[in-house]
């Protein structure tokens, strides 16, 4: 059985009263300069539009709405001089009716960012009964923006059922043209016969 007195170091002297307590206050948590800094810049621009999730060394995470994700993105690859998608990647979120979509960027000109990874993500309203293209799970393309999202969408769209606008090929990419099931990465797909 413990008491609040059992978490705090007391001293004594002999066998009086206690003197004093030591409480360890927690120390502040000192948030890398370089990325701090990155994720100060997009804040300045962006405000209360954007929400950063986390700063660590090497990587800093911005959560985006849908509707501000390509303003957001071009600031990235414009000003900040993150110029390329690294990767690509869906989270399917059932509970909250939402699938987030996550981009890993880099930069392959600024020298200063050959170690940094920016994540943007953005979330999409998850449909029940999708059908891809034909439903709200849509997001704005960031195609035009880094050319390499290409391949990425397309097997996000394929996979999670999120329906890229703007996009010029929202073609399956490893599925085949007729498949008539749920995304196979979505939480609720079922292998059939299991």
């Amino acid at each position: 059985m413990s008491s609040d007195s059992d978490n705090e170091q007391i001293e004594t002297v002999s066998d009086a009263e206690p003197v004093s307590a030591k409480v360890t206050p927690e120390k502040e948590i000192e948030l890398p300069k370089f990325e701090k800094g990155l994720a100060d810049r997009i804040v300045e621009k962006f405000g209360t539009r954007i929400k950063v999730a986390f700063v660590k060394p090497d990587r800093v995470r911005i959560n985006v709405g849908k509707d501000d994700v390509k303003e957001v993105a071009g600031f990235l690859r414009d000003v900040l001089n993150f110029d390329h998608a690294e990767s690509v990647s869906g989270v399917d979120y059932p509970q909250d009716k939402e699938i987030e979509v996550v981009y890993h960027l880099g930069s392959y000109t600024d020298p200063s960012l050959s170690r940094q990874i920016l994540v943007l993500a953005t979330r999409a309203q998850r449909e029940e009964n999708p059908i891809p293209g034909n439903d709200a799970t849509k997001l704005p393309s960031l195609r035009e923006i880094f050319y390499s999202v290409e391949f990425h969408e397309r097997e996000i769209f394929e996979m999670f059922g999120v329906y890229f606008q703007g996009h010029p090929d929202n073609r399956r990419l490893l599925l085949p043209e007729d498949w008539a099931d749920l995304p196979p990465l979505r939480k609720d797909f079922a292998i059939k016969g299991r």
